[in-house]
């Protein structure tokens, strides 16, 4: 059997997850503070037919071998944390990060995932919840009777209420960074949560050691490019026709093999 079949079909199967992944890109290009992945690849193990080096004669060595490669595989699919392009709501519960950072949110079991989605919503009890109704973590309680609610840029969340002529603190928003955002693990739902390659999640003040400020009426948008994913789709489609015509020709010698007659 030629190698050639499955070397090309495994650039097939490659250039396929790299369709999967653009289109996965695309279909969340409004998606409040999506991230896009790309593929890296990697080629497979080779066949050394001949070594570089093997002497030839006497004083005399081969300079180059001979070397045949086997196709490629994916090796991950990695998550961009570029900024995206930011949107005015006038919502004064929409929040984004401008920098690195990410928001605690506190899941029903108890386990704490974290976003980049600031688009915040009040639940009946008056918590900052996401749009699942998670509560952000440290909780904020926003009174009833609240007249006006403010963000500050450092996460301070002040309330105005009826007859105060001062602003009532009632909580601070914080953020974590992590030493390798792209190990997170993508859950859904806007969702990530830390793993081994991540490292552990650094608790900070918005604005101070590097972590990013809060800006409150705005939302961050998907970072994701339309003209740059679809450029990389034809990129993708070329090399998967290219593979395919490898395997077709292939197969073409394979039936020139077997016709041959004595």
């Amino acid at each position: 059997m030629m190698r050639s079949l499955w070397t090309a079909a495994s650039g097939m199967t490659a250039q396929q997850t790299k369709i999967d992944t653009i289109s996965n890109n695309l279909s969340n290009v409004n998606t409040t503070g999506f991230k896009k992945s790309r593929v890296d690849f990697q080629d497979l193990l080779y066949q050394t037919v001949k070594y570089a080096g093997t002497p030839s004669t006497a004083g005399a060595q081969v300079p180059t071998g001979i070397q045949i490669g086997h196709g490629v595989r994916p090796v991950a699919t990695q998550r961009i944390f570029s900024q995206g392009m930011y949107q005015q709501t006038d919502n004064p519960l929409d929040v984004v990060i401008e920098g690195d950072g990410f928001f605690q949110v506190l899941l029903p079991d108890g386990g704490i995932r974290y976003t980049r989605d600031g688009a915040f919503k009040l639940d009946a009890d008056g918590r900052l919840t996401t749009s699942d109704g998670f509560p952000i973590e440290p909780e904020i309680v926003v009174p009833a009777d609240s007249l006006e609610l403010s963000i500050g840029s450092d996460g301070t969340v002040t309330i105005m209420r009826p007859g105060d002529s001062e602003p009532e603190r009632i909580g601070e928003l914080q953020i974590v960074r992590f030493v390798n955002s792209a190990g997170l693990k993508s859950e859904g739902r806007n969702l990530y949560t830390a793993t081994a390659a991540s490292g552990e999640p650094m608790l900070g003040t918005p604005g101070l050691d590097g972590f990013g400020m809060l800006s409150q009426n705005f939302l961050e948008m998907s970072n994701v490019q339309v003209v740059e994913e679809m450029v990389n789709m034809i990129v993708a489609q070329r090399a998967y026709e290219s593979n395919s015509k490898a395997i077709q020709a292939s197969d073409d010698m394979l039936q020139t093999a077997n016709n041959l007659r004595r």
